[in-house]
């Protein structure tokens, strides 16, 4: 193939920007061995995580319209939703008077991920690709996706584009028969494609300008299967200093779809490529400097957080194509040769979930949005929807058994609204969608088959969709639900002066909270039942379900403590989270996905109940173990799924998980921090558990009704001073001993503190850190119940709030101070597995 001149190639000419310069220097790094830290920052403070390419590692990149999914050797489909365009890019080059063909995905060398984009470096002897991969946020980008590749070489070479046209629709919808392609030439050689399907009113077409077709089979030719291809002949001279862009369009209309009509959408792509990488770019430095930030002394935790905001912010989706409005979908992995890329869909339950982190981080138009679509969707006898397509619209959606498969929707409607109007304070809103919440309520209250007064497993799915020996009448997750959004739904009521339903409901979660404790409370063992089955009696399997009874703050279990101090142990609590049910169960199995894997899900719930209930060593254990996962498979955001055994990702994870990364901004701020909002009261009550190590910390731009406040936190000696930058806000503590003094909230401190150190294993190893089962603070003393695998020696540290208080310990070693901490050494018992211990420090 002749090269087009250099007059006719169509390329977008810019100069490297800094962070391709910046991604140099990383791979220089990297090639020495000397990785950066997991949240290396950019000079402007934006979020950037720059790792080594794992080559089979995930990797997503998605927006409103479409997604890009690969692995980190930089292959990947693309989707412009709901359908699939392309999938299996791949990149070849041959090089002049370098007679090997060389595979470029086997060159991925680093991969560097910031909010706006993703770029894999390709790293050759005579040449450096780089791929930058976006999905446009803006309304005017004219398409779902879009990758630009810079390409520096010593010699001339040629770069082929290898792809598998793909066309199908996003499950369960029928996609049509195989897409037919067409080359469409301009002058110079240059052109695009086009993806014909069996109809004339829908096409897509790709390009990247400047380059020419590959493989294009005549007609003549056996039948055979054989990629598309771009062919780019680069000139490291001429073209050092060009970006080709892959551009790709879609046509929804017969008129959109003509050729000339396709030509016309990928030139105006074109000429608006750097005006979209730019608006990526401003969209999310905005996104974050206007969200809930933490200043913490753990530049890691802070952000994981805001990496969590971004993951979140990602998942909405046009619930239609032309559609003004999104919805959140649950999450996205690369779909292989299936059409459904991971948890696609629009689901009820993750997005009720995953409100409480969206509210509390102050993106209230998202929850309207979301519980307006919810409702759009209920049901007419009131139930909320479980999961819907993207293509529902396309099949005969009602006849299929998904929409509304689980009843736990319904429950979290209403616990997720009145969430909203705590930390909102809109009411006005609360009253327009008022119908349909009742609709709901009625369903709920009128769904109890066993006549005792909870809401029950008869209408779908609590949370299990398979179990041993049988599927539960009544879990008790459905059953806390249920109490809670009673508590939930008397607000509500209260709120838009429904005074009659308000008492009635929390006369109803009274009701639900005592036969809760007599139901599922089992005395032997010391232990919540994870069911109810009526005459067949408790399921008394052990698990994490309980957990979510602490989850509003408005109630809890009475007979808790022996319970969490099981879930702080190694037979539930791996070193990346919790396994949804202990491994000393008989059908436990730590790879399936309701009996015995580890969801950073569990774990956020778990780690909640535990800074609720006075265990924060755990809580802050789990905490962290969700937000390192940050940086562990899909950088920059958290898995769906891990192996109960063996610290590893499930192959068919989710790797891009909404509820995951909410479950590391929920148990930050509500479990951490121990905030609680009340704006109709004005009242933000404030109940901090901070790491021993830690001197201060900083909440900015906390939402507050109307506004936005700073909360900063401070020691001074035995106290911990909380203050708001609003000083009309009325701070307020559970923490016995609070007051207000001075226009700022003094939290009396322990004594003693003791910290502990959380990080990840290595890849596929087995649980083996220390675990922290219990605290038991008392006038003079602290006394900790830990639990470590025999023989083995293990360290805290210990922070002493006030002078002289000759603090002394039988059962383990104490050290000088360093930096106001004192380390503590524990040895432990000899013994197979994992050995407890009792250390008890006295003052």
């Amino acid at each position: 193939m002749s090269s087009p001149s250099r007059k006719n190639r169509s390329m977008i000419s810019i100069l490297m920007s800094a962070a391709s310069f910046a991604m140099l220097g990383f791979f220089c790094m990297a090639a020495l061995g000397q990785a950066p830290g997991p949240g290396t920052a950019a000079d402007d403070g934006t979020l950037r995580i720059q790792r080594h390419a794992a080559a089979e590692a995930p990797f997503s990149v998605v927006g409103t319209r479409g997604a890009i999914l690969g692995r980190q050797n930089g292959t990947f489909e693309a989707w412009i939703f709901p359908w699939k365009i392309l999938s299996g890019m791949r990149i070849s080059v041959r090089m002049q008077d370098y007679p090997v063909p060389i595979d470029v995905n086997e060159q991925a060398a680093a991969i560097d991920v910031e909010p706006d984009h993703t770029t894999i470096t390709y790293s050759h002897a005579n040449f450096t690709i780089r791929q930058t991969m976006l999905a446009p946020e803006s309304s005017n980008a004219g398409t779902g996706v879009m990758v630009l590749y810079e390409m520096q070489a010593i010699r001339p070479m040629t770069v082929t584009f290898s792809f598998d046209p793909a066309m199908q629709r996003m499950w369960p919808a029928d996609s049509p028969s195989p897409t037919s392609a067409e080359w469409v030439g301009r002058s110079g050689g240059s052109g695009f494609y086009i993806l014909h399907l069996a109809f004339p009113d829908q096409a897509a077409a790709l390009s990247i300008p400047g380059s020419e077709s590959g493989i294009m089979p005549p007609y003549q030719e056996r039948a055979s299967t054989w990629p598309l291809q771009f062919v780019l002949n680069f000139d490291p001279k001429r073209d050092r200093q060009a970006a080709f862009p892959l551009l790709v369009t879609f046509a929804t209309s017969a008129a959109s779809a003509t050729k000339e009509a396709l030509g016309q959408s990928l030139r105006e792509l074109e000429s608006q490529t750097i005006a979209i990488r730019e608006a990526n770019r401003e969209y999310y430095s905005k996104l974050l400097a206007q969200r809930t930030a933490i200043e913490t002394p753990d530049a890691d935790l802070n952000a994981a957080f805001s990496w969590a905001e971004t993951a979140i912010d990602q998942l909405r989706v046009k619930t239609a194509p032309d559609a003004q409005e999104e919805a959140l979908t649950a999450g996205f992995v690369g779909s292989g040769e299936s059409t459904r890329p991971g948890f696609g869909w629009f689901f009820g339950r993750d997005s009720l979930w995953s409100l409480y982190a969206i509210n509390s981080f102050g993106d209230f138009g998202t929850t309207r949005e979301e519980i307006t679509f919810l409702l759009q969707h209920e049901r007419a006898d009131g139930k909320i929807m479980h999961e819907r397509s993207q293509t529902a619209d396309l099949v005969s959606w009602a006849s299929l058994p998904y929409e509304f498969a689980a009843a736990d929707s319904t429950p979290l409607l209403a616990m997720a609204v009145d969430d909203y109007l705590k930390i909102s304070g809109d009411r006005e809103f609360v009253a327009s969608i008022w119908p349909g919440l009742e609709r709901a309520w009625d369903f709920e209250t009128t769904h109890d088959t066993d006549g005792d007064g909870i809401y029950d497993n008869s209408q779908g799915t609590g949370w299990v969709e398979s179990w041993v020996p049988t599927m539960p009448h009544q879990e008790i997750y459905l059953a806390a639900l249920d109490e809670q959004a009673s508590i939930a739904f008397a607000d509500l009521a209260r709120a838009t002066g429904h005074s009659d339903l308000s008492e009635q409901a929390r006369q109803r979660a009274a009701r639900i909270a005592s036969t809760i404790e007599k139901e599922y409370y089992v005395a032997d063992s010391q232990d919540y039942a994870f069911s109810w089955n009526g005459k067949d009696g408790v399921d008394k399997t052990a698990s994490i379900f309980p957990s979510v009874a602490w989850w509003d703050g408005t109630w809890s279990l009475k007979h808790a403590d022996p319970m969490m101090q099981r879930w702080a142990g190694s037979d539930i609590s791996t070193d990346w989270g919790t396994r949804i049910v202990s491994d000393q169960t008989s059908f436990y199995d730590p790879i399936s996905y309701h009996q015995g894997t580890v969801w950073p899900l569990y774990t956020g719930w778990v780690a909640v109940a535990e800074y609720r209930a006075g265990h924060d060593l755990s809580g802050y254990a789990h905490l962290m173990q969700n937000a390192n996962l940050t940086w562990a498979q899909d950088l920059g955001d958290v898995t769906e799924l891990l192996s109960g055994r063996f610290y590893q990702v499930l192959g068919r994870s989710t790797a891009h998980q909404l509820w995951s990364s909410a479950m590391v901004i929920s148990p930050v701020l509500r479990g951490m921090f121990g905030l609680e909002w009340s704006a109709a009261a004005n009242t933000l009550t404030i109940s901090p558990h901070l790491p021993a190590a830690w001197e201060k910390a900083a909440i900015r731009r906390l939402p507050f009704g109307n506004r936005t406040v700073d909360v900063t936190l401070q020691r001074e000696g035995r106290e911990l001073v909380v203050q708001a930058s609003d000083p009309e806000l009325h701070l307020a503590s559970r923490i016995p001993g609070a007051e207000q003094k001075n226009g700022a909230l003094h939290i009396p401190l322990h004594a003693v503190e003791i910290g502990i150190e959380e990080h990840l294993p290595e890849a596929g190893t087995e649980t083996h850190q220390m675990k922290v089962l219990d605290e038991k603070y008392n006038e003079r003393s602290l006394v900790l119940q830990l639990s470590a695998p025999g023989g083995s020696t293990q360290k805290l540290t210990v922070r002493e709030n006030a002078s002289a208080l000759r603090l002394t310990t039988k059962d383990g070693e104490l050290g000088a101070a360093d930096g106001g901490l004192r380390p503590l050494r524990v040895r432990f018992p000899d013994g197979a597995g994992y050995v407890g211990k009792t250390v008890t420090l006295s003052w």
